[in-house]
């Protein structure tokens, strides 16, 4: 998979924007704050419909767009897939709201049909690594939830889905819950929430099995690759509900030993998690909150036996970051046929000289990666030299020769 083509109206500092993109490697070199992240987040957000600077898609418009009256951002997208020619177009339009303000509605055409969110996801695939995702090991679970989700929902049919219908699931039952905490009732009520709950929380959490397993074998190649054979990368997921048996009076292990969930299938899942929700209405209700489901999983990476996330140096943590985003896009590529659109953002200022060199050597394998940097010097010469460069000030982008 690669883009051939990448149109902006009124996307964030670019009024207009019309790209004949390349079809290997794009250096887009400026100072900051010039419009060249910019460009990874359009594609980024073609491919998932989501900006990985905002929280809303009210803020991604062109701000003097914005001063007339009812803008239009549109970001559209023309592709190659399995030696077809794509177009996805995303419409983001400002109309009159009933209070006399304004709101923001969104629009998905793919190859020129309206398709909703999840319908449209994993058409176009994107990998992206940004210097401040070490957050991913040293932020919250949330974070890492938030990694795995935004992997899967790309590749994985059904899994965008069954995640919003059990978000959606979820409020409703711990809604219910602080009814019943608060006024008391029927606890029989939540047995409607606890089937939605166990049946799109099993398809959540059979996802995530395999992916990390596969993702887990992926990242560890690389990562010892990065470090010169020095290092072994581990990845343990934690389910909040763990389908793995438990015989009475076994303690819990630990995190060092794993555990092999893959033989589970999504029925086992959904029938063990459908008893213990089940089970734990009572303690629930007077909690007033669903304690356990896929939305509280983790996710913690081990590197030679200690836990990144609580003990790693800024080295190691950036160099794993890295393994699991190279990981990430050769995942994709086993899982669809296809490569994933490689976007990294200053990503060699974070590395030394020597983890670059592999960097740039792995980046020769891939279909189409485009790489911003403020100093084109981080660079080899041989690397620069089978690169399209693409300069952007002010808003502008201007194709440089060598």
């Amino acid at each position: 998979m690669y883009l051939t083509h990448l149109s902006l109206t009124n996307f964030r500092c670019f009024s207009r924007l019309e790209l004949e993109t390349p079809r290997r490697i794009l250096l887009l070199v400026g100072q900051n704050a010039q419009g060249k992240t910019t460009i990874l987040e359009a594609c980024y957000y073609l491919a998932t419909f989501e900006s990985f600077h905002t929280q809303t898609d009210r803020q991604l418009v062109n701000f003097i767009a914005a001063q007339d009256n009812l803008p239009v951002t549109r970001l559209v997208a023309h592709y190659s897939r399995h030696g077809s020619t794509h177009k996805l177009e995303v419409r983001l339009i400002m109309e009159n709201g009933s209070n006399g303000g304004s709101r923001l509605r969104r629009e998905i055409l793919l190859d020129g049909v309206k398709k909703n969110t999840n319908d449209a996801l994993g058409h176009l695939m994107a990998v992206l690594f940004l210097p401040q995702m070490t957050q991913i090991l040293e932020g919250g679970p949330d974070e890492r939830r938030r990694y795995i989700n935004q992997a899967l929902v790309q590749v994985v049919p059904g899994y965008a889905a069954a995640l919003s219908d059990y978000q959606q699931a979820l409020s409703q039952r711990n809604a219910l819950l602080k009814q019943l905490n608060e006024k008391g009732g029927d606890a029989a009520l939540l047995d409607t929430w606890d089937e939605l709950i166990a049946k799109r929380g099993a398809v959540i959490i059979h996802a995530r099995i395999k992916a990390l397993v596969e993702l887990e074998r992926q990242a560890s190649q690389v990562h010892q690759i990065l470090t010169h054979q020095t290092e072994l990368l581990r990845l343990y997921y934690q389910p909040a509900y763990d389908p793995l048996p438990k015989p009475n009076g076994q303690i819990a292990l630990p995190i060092q030993t794993g555990a092999d969930r893959s033989g589970l299938s999504l029925e086992q899942i959904q029938n063990g998690f459908l008893q213990r929700l089940s089970e734990l209405h009572s303690e629930e209700i007077a909690r007033g909150v669903t304690t356990i489901g896929p939305h509280r999983d983790e996710l913690r990476v081990i590197g030679n036996g200690i836990d990144l996330g609580d003990y790693g140096s800024r080295g190691q943590i950036r160099t794993a970051i890295l393994s699991l985003k190279l990981a990430e896009v050769a995942w994709m590529k086993e899982r669809s046929g296809e490569w994933p659109v490689l976007l990294l953002d200053e990503i060699l200022a974070e590395l030394d000289t020597g983890r670059r060199a592999d960097l740039m050597t792995y980046l020769g394998e891939y279909e189409q990666a485009f790489l911003s940097t403020a100093d084109r010097g981080l660079f080899s010469p041989e690397f620069v030299g089978k690169s399209t460069i693409w300069q952007v000030a002010g808003g502008t982008v201007t194709p440089t020769e060598l």
